[in-house]
């Protein structure tokens, strides 16, 4: 409420807030001491002799219990926002609370955390607190996508141990996926395949083996492919485009799985951590995931 500006709207609040009290109070006092409700049941329509309508008010403590809450409503409306853009008496804000709450998380932490900044990557992965710290964070941040044990699932997220990383591997170019996001974006090659699409497929099937020079999909390969992927299937990191000559297969290495990858394409989506996490944070995950 503080944060509203200042003028009509406020004004148009304050009157709406302090106008339902006063109704809320006009009403509990004239159901339970107008002189018109004791005076009204003389009146009341009779049926079958001694059935009358009657005006009883709710038991007294039901009065007594709206009368503390406007009272305290009062007093909370005094101290705090609530009123328009009124801050209180002791000007409270949820901004100021937060505000405040990081100051002291750094006044506590400071220290501590400017050890891990200076620390190098592999005395951060020597410490087995810091790492308890990374894989606490890795379960919070990451465990949703990649598993609690970072090996991956569904057929869409990565396993994080083994040693074939789509983006690259090392320390510098882990941060920077856990920063900036990735985005992998394969389109579908169905209609530029056309009927060489099963041959291509096979063909990618084939390239752990390397014997295949004369496959029927070689060309359909060479022609449409080799640009992200390479001519022997090494993939590109900097691009984004995996490794197809070996065992590690994101989306599967099946027949099926693979005719599909080129048949509807793949969109693969790493969401940026670097407003998320704090530089301190990104670094503990590096040495984490760098192991």
């Amino acid at each position: 409420m503080a944060d509203l500006p200042s003028g009509f709207w406020s004004g148009w609040i304050i009157v709406l807030t302090l106008v339902s009290l006063a109704g809320v109070a006009w009403l509990s006092i004239s159901i339970y001491f107008s002189k018109d409700a004791e005076t009204q049941a003389d009146h009341e329509p009779v049926w079958d002799t001694d059935l009358k309508e009657g005006n009883n008010a709710p038991p007294m403590w039901w009065f007594w219990m709206l009368f503390a809450a406007m009272i305290f409503s009062l007093i909370y409306l005094m101290f705090f926002p609530g009123l328009g853009s009124y801050s209180g008496l002791l000007n409270w804000s949820q901004g100021s609370r937060v505000a405040d709450s990081y100051a002291n998380y750094e006044a506590t932490f400071a220290d501590s955390r400017q050890v891990i900044s200076d620390a190098s990557l592999e005395e951060l992965q020597n410490d087995l607190d810091l790492m308890a710290t990374a894989e606490r964070i890795f379960t919070r941040e990451c465990s949703p996508c990649h598993g609690p044990d970072g090996r991956g699932q569904a057929a869409m997220f990565p396993n994080l141990h083994d040693i074939d990383w789509q983006w690259g591997g090392t320390p510098e170019q882990i941060e920077q996926s856990i920063r900036q996001g990735r985005n992998a974006i394969m389109i579908s090659w169905q209609q530029m395949l056309g009927n060489d699409l099963d041959a291509v497929t096979e063909y990618v099937s084939l390239l752990s083996e390397g014997n295949n020079q004369s496959h029927a999909g070689k060309a359909g390969y060479d022609q449409n492919c080799v640009v992200c992927h390479g001519p022997t299937g090494d993939g590109n990191q900097l691009l984004g485009a995996p490794r197809l000559n070996d065992d590690t297969w994101l989306y599967g290495g099946d027949i099926d799985s693979i005719r599909m990858s080129l048949t509807n394409g793949r969109f693969g989506v790493m969401p940026a951590f670097d407003q998320r996490l704090d530089d301190v944070q990104i670094k503990l995950l590096v040495a984490l995931l760098a192991r």
